[in-house]
């Protein structure tokens, strides 16, 4: 995974692209609506869209959103106060098994890598979801430098056949797949651990 570093660069900048707020509220809008979750998760939450977004649709007891990158916590925390923000990395979560009812990843697994799915499965309650977002493969340019640093356990898919496929491999179910238009396409997956 790239350094904290490299997203702590982007983080005064990181809410002038609307392919996150956009990403963020259509993995939320596409959950099977469980009613007040106890617990969402947000790994690599950037600046919060995912974990705002969920904390406004679903009515979760509890939102805890992590990312790597302390400036980018710092610039979610300003949003609100009604987050549980936390600086740490994506694998392990410091969580205990079942703990979750939702775990949402907004355009970062393909930055963390494939073990980021198991670890997913983990946290998550029996029949807890997961929705989680990738690029198409033939529109990911990383520049030279993230590149250099992607996990080599996870390729980007060519298609929602591949999208799925990365749930799937994890053991979870009930996956349905969707591809993103605009601004750049992505597709969002969902998924849910067996009951």
């Amino acid at each position: 995974m790239p350094a904290p570093a490299l997203f702590d660069a982007s983080a005064d900048t990181y809410d002038h692209d609307p392919h996150h707020l956009v990403i963020a509220r259509l993995l939320v809008a596409g959950l099977q609506q469980a009613p007040e979750p106890d617990l969402v998760v947000d790994v690599a939450t950037g600046t919060g869209f995912a974990a705002i977004a969920a904390l406004e649709t679903l009515a979760p007891r509890r939102v805890l959103a992590i990312d790597i990158s302390p400036r980018m916590i710092e610039k979610a925390a300003a949003k609100t106060g009604r987050v549980e923000w936390r600086v740490a990395p994506a694998v392990p979560l410091d969580l205990p098994d079942g703990a979750a009812d939702v775990v949402l990843c907004a355009s970062a697994l393909h930055l963390i890598g494939a073990s980021a799915l198991p670890e997913w499965r983990r946290v998550l309650r029996p029949g807890g979801q997961v929705a989680f977002s990738i690029p198409v493969a033939a529109d990911f340019h990383p520049s030279p430098e993230l590149a250099a640093s992607l996990p080599t356990d996870l390729a980007v898919p060519a298609d929602e056949a591949g999208a799925e496929r990365i749930a799937r491999a994890a053991g979870f179910e009930s996956v349905r797949v969707t591809t993103t238009a605009s601004p750049r396409r992505s597709f969002l997956v969902f998924a849910e651990v067996p009951a």
